[in-house]
């Protein structure tokens, strides 16, 4: 069986087990649950009329009492477009609607984080502004996702403006902060510094643009990092850039993928499969750090990386290989944080405190909780473990507590303890 027929068979066996997974024994993967007794006719009476009476009185007093006296604190909307759903592209609302029940069952999971999905038919992106503006009151945050590029910038940007609760585009800032706490690792682990590495972005959408963003915060030099799209490399000459394009775009006489390769000691593919021919990362510079995250096939193969290059430190969107990139690391114990902190949005600040959480973790003896997981008899930092395993316990508790601590340190917290 050749390699195509082999992922073919496989995808076949997963995506009927998939489909078996999501209609039994009932349809869906969430569903409401009841935190308060309703045994007796006391205890409606205090769930509903009279007795519900006195928080409405209390909250509207003072709206802060709300995340005393009802879920608010603990309950975040997961919300899209279906405008980017995946790999999939623009499938619509309705079905999205499985992968955001996907994303309430990890913040559920991994960070007892609770989480209405909403999917929203909105034609324009200021209907889509509109609609979350109006249901914000009932959330502690708002987690957006699976929304194209560039309305994902905009909408992401009036909403943090406008809002009191934090509004976090986990397909920018999530996967931005897993990149960046991976890469760290790896620079450290190749004898190489951010600041001096030459870095190349394939693909400018929601996560290319937001990791160079945090890449250049964190210390990368702008000119080092060059980002490709389908039309080449984005330069200050090109005329057809929006402004989130041109915000990313090089002073550089490089116009190809091909170009941008040659030397590079860093390669971040967040585009398409099989992007990358063997003979440009021959080209890169010694000991380089490649990461093809494009799911479920990456921009180059780990088996074939590896019989071009056998000085690299690889990284995939891929759970059977070293490295995953997987956004679980981030978003549901960043909320955790920031809830917990009861934050006005998530800044800079908390990012950088995910990603030096996320980096140090690494550097830590691993328990065998996870080892057992993973059917692993050891796992220590190297070019195998740059970044921490999704079922690793102590992502809630390192992460969590740096991000609630940064709100605090940055003056967007309002809890009065952390």
């Amino acid at each position: 069986m050749s390699h195509a027929e082999s992922f073919a068979h496989a995808d076949a066996e997963l995506n009927a087990a998939a489909l078996t997974y999501h209609a039994e024994p009932r349809p869906g993967k969430t569903a409401l649950e009841i935190t308060k007794p309703a045994a007796t006719q006391r205890d409606l009476s205090l769930a509903y009329t009279p007795g519900v009476a006195e928080p409405v009185r209390r909250i509207a007093e003072d709206p802060a009492a709300a995340y005393r006296y009802t879920n608010k604190g603990n309950l975040v909307a997961v919300i899209t477009d279906g405008s980017a759903v995946l790999g999939l592209g623009g499938v619509g609302p309705l079905a999205s609607k499985p992968v955001m029940e996907g994303k309430a069952v990890l913040f559920k999971h991994f960070a007892d984080i609770d989480v209405f999905d909403i999917e929203v038919h909105a034609r324009h992106p200021q209907e889509f502004i509109e609609t979350v503006r109006r249901i914000a009151p009932t959330f502690g945050g708002i987690n957006l996702e699976d929304i194209a590029a560039p309305h994902c910038f905009e909408i992401e940007q009036i909403l943090m403006e406008e809002l009191d609760i934090p509004v976090f585009h986990d397909d920018q800032h999530g996967t931005a902060i897993i990149i960046a706490a991976g890469l760290l690792n790896a620079l450290e682990w190749q004898e190489k510094r951010l600041e001096d590495a030459r870095i190349v972005v394939l693909g400018a959408g929601a996560a290319g643009i937001a990791s160079i963003r945090l890449l250049m915060t964190l210390g990368a030099h702008r000119n080092n990092i060059l980002a490709v799209d389908r039309q080449g490399v984005i330069h200050t000459g090109r005329r057809d850039l929006n402004p989130f394009k041109f915000g990313i775009a090089a002073d550089t006489d490089k116009r190809t993928l091909a170009d941008a390769m040659d030397g590079a000691d860093v390669f971040i593919g967040v585009s398409g499969p099989d992007l990358v021919p063997p003979e440009m990362l021959a080209t890169m510079a010694p000991r380089p750090v490649v990461f093809a995250l494009s799911n479920p096939v990456p921009e180059i193969r780990p088996e074939l990386a590896h019989r071009v290059r056998d000085d690299l430190i690889m990284a995939t969107g891929r759970s059977d290989y070293p490295n995953q990139v997987n956004n679980v690391l981030g978003f549901p114990f960043i909320f955790r944080g920031a809830l917990d902190a009861r934050a006005s949005r998530i800044n800079e600040d908390m990012q950088i405190a995910a990603v030096h959480a996320l980096k140090d973790l690494t550097h830590e003896p691993v328990p065998q909780a996870v080892l057992d997981a993973y059917g692993l008899e050891s796992l220590t930092h190297g070019p195998d473990y740059i970044i921490p395993k999704p079922f690793d316990p102590r992502l809630r508790e390192r992460v969590a507590p740096a991000v609630a601590r940064a709100a605090v340190a940055s003056g967007v917290a309002k809890a009065a303890e952390v």
